[in-house]
């Protein structure tokens, strides 16, 4: 690959010299502006507002335009006589993780090639310790007539740089989020918890531009003489109202999980996690899981086996209880029955004879 920019990393006292090769390409297609009427090309032309003469690249100059209007010439030596320690120097300044790197800071991407035999030795060092730190470089670099900040990390085994923008060249989301306070419910969320995880991941490797290919294959067609019109395909209207969020999730969900090619039980499964949420006073009431046989009866014995012997406990007390009063009762009768028998049997019984003398 080509390299568009030569110089030096900056690693406190250590210099790595490196190329700067672009790591990312434009597939997209260009079009020519054309004459309609013969097809002929319409090109630019640079003029001069002065005497309206056209201009070629080598007479073309920078200049800054003032608010009046006015332009103040700037020569490439101007801007080479300026103290910019990052001409030739991409210049590191810190290590940081990662995840604090705003990604609405990322710009163009290059990869950094080692420049020479001996740059192979501190490259590798560099590239090492930033596998090892699991951090990324943050660094300045110029290019292309201006300052500009840059984060280095390891891709594979090359070290990758990615322009990033200037702090204050973010805009604040202000006006962006929606008016007024929205509330969303436990219900819709899992429904969209449900449509994520069914929807899932992909290689990013298979993804490719469909659009591009239809124009490519037109483009082809028409070169051929071949080339017919398909049907104007149809667009469902953006910015609908959602009438029903529900709906429309568990729609969603039963069709990504069709599309996915997820049949029988898989299916019943799907809408028997879809189904069960109702809307309106009830939307927040959970449906009853199922519970296999086994477990529900072991889960049944454990619970009625206690209540059985409390209750067997309680049988057992109260019984013992009505008893003991009973029996007092029934001594107490005995005893009495026993008494009465004895006076009855003194009572009736003959008073001794007397025994008198001859």
């Amino acid at each position: 690959m080509r390299s568009i920019w030569n110089g030096a990393i900056s690693f406190g006292l250590v210099s790595i010299p490196i190329k700067l090769v672009n790591a990312t390409e434009s597939h997209s297609i260009s079009f020519r502006q054309i004459h309609l009427a013969d097809g002929g090309r319409v090109r630019y032309r640079k003029v001069c507002e002065l005497d309206g003469e056209e201009v070629s690249a080598a007479e073309i100059g920078k200049g800054y335009e003032e608010a009046d209007g006015s332009i103040i010439p700037i020569t490439d030596d101007d801007l080479a006589r300026l103290p910019l320690a990052t001409a030739k120097t991409i210049e590191i300044m810190s290590f940081v993780p990662a995840e604090e790197i705003d990604p609405l800071q990322l710009d163009a991407a290059y990869y950094l090639a080692a420049n020479g035999a001996t740059a192979a030795k501190p490259y590798t060092l560099l590239r090492e310790a930033l596998k090892r730190s699991r951090k990324v470089a943050i660094a300045k670099y110029a290019l292309r007539g201006r300052e500009r900040l840059g984060m280095l990390r390891v891709v594979d085994d090359v070290i990758a740089m990615h322009g990033l923008l200037w702090p204050d060249e973010i805009r604040a989301p202000e006006g962006v989020a929606p008016e007024g306070s929205v509330s969303v419910r436990d219900a819709e969320l899992d429904l969209a918890d449900a449509l994520m995880a069914t929807l899932g991941e992909v290689e990013m490797a298979s993804l490719h531009d469909d659009y591009r290919e239809a124009v490519e294959s037109m483009i082809a067609e028409k070169s051929g003489g071949a080339f017919e019109p398909a049907a104007e395909a149809e667009v469902a209207p953006a910015g609908g109202k959602v009438i029903d969020l529900m709906a429309a999730l568990e729609n969603s969900v039963r069709a990504a999980r069709a599309s996915r090619g997820e049949g029988g039980e898989a299916q019943a499964a799907a809408e028997a996690e879809v189904t069960p949420i109702r809307r309106g006073a009830a939307a927040g009431a959970a449906a009853p899981k199922a519970v296999g046989g086994k477990k529900s009866t072991a889960r049944t014995a454990r619970k009625a086996a206690p209540a059985a012997a409390k209750k067997k406990s309680t049988a057992t007390a109260g019984t013992a209880k009505t008893a003991k009063p009973a029996a007092k009762k029934a001594a107490a009768k005995s005893a009495a029955a026993t008494a009465k028998k004895a006076s009855n049997a003194k009572k009736a019984a003959p008073a001794p004879r007397k025994r008198t003398s001859a």
